[in-house]
């Protein structure tokens, strides 16, 4: 385990969690691993209280598992797990967008635009999963719903270890086709098409998972 010191500008159990999440996310910390406190502790130079904090947050997002003999471990996914994320994801994002398509003004759409300019070039997977989630977050911000946005972004980082680790460049390719596509039907306040076309685009990482995760 390699994890970077951080810096006490916010609550540190909040931080512990950003560094376990983004370790297990950029695939330092791999699925099934076992996370101690002790040595979790002693590379952040924190106590053992935020970093057990910490553990209990990822554990409801899903990224960490505590059990009784094991302690704490990277949580790993089964084909159902994921069929079943991207089923509540199906479920809870067209709404989300439906209540943001006619809040959106400008200064949403410009910034939509320019995460999108960011994606295009960037070429580190694990930044491109987080500008990702950046624009579909900015896609939803506007239905002022912070509990489904929440949890939204949670079943996001739960899969996007995954993601990352078996997605092409075409498929690269055609999610931003489809993040335009979108973005061009909220313009036009066309609600029905913007929420067919985020159907599709949640959709097509499924059929990928199918012959990856059954593989591992």
């Amino acid at each position: 385990m390699n994890l970077s010191r951080i810096q006490r500008t916010k609550n540190t159990s909040e931080l512990v969690a950003d560094s376990l999440r983004s370790a297990i996310l950029q695939g330092k910390l791999k699925s099934g691993q076992s996370l101690k406190q002790d040595e979790i502790a002693g590379q952040l130079s924190v106590s053992k209280i935020p970093v057990r904090e910490a553990l209990v947050q990822l554990q409801a997002e899903g990224l960490v598992r505590l059990t009784p003999n094991r302690g704490a471990i990277v949580s790993s996914l089964t084909y159902h797990e994921v069929a079943e994320i991207y089923t509540m994801r199906l479920a809870l994002e067209p709404i989300a967008l439906t209540r943001a398509i006619p809040n959106m003004t400008l200064a949403d759409f410009v910034q939509m635009d320019h995460l999108l300019t960011r994606i295009d070039h960037e070429t580190d997977l694990t930044r491109w999963a987080e500008l990702n989630w950046e624009f579909h977050a900015a896609l939803y911000q506007p239905a002022h719903m912070p509990l489904l946005l929440q949890t939204v972004r949670e079943l996001h980082h739960n899969v996007v270890r995954f993601l990352i680790r078996y997605v092409n460049e075409e498929q690269l390719r055609r999610s931003q086709a489809q993040h335009r596509e979108i973005v061009a039907q909220c313009r036009a306040k066309n609600s029905s098409m913007a929420v067919d076309l985020l159907r599709q685009h949640l959709g097509d990482p499924v059929e990928m998972f199918v012959s990856n995760l059954n593989k591992d």
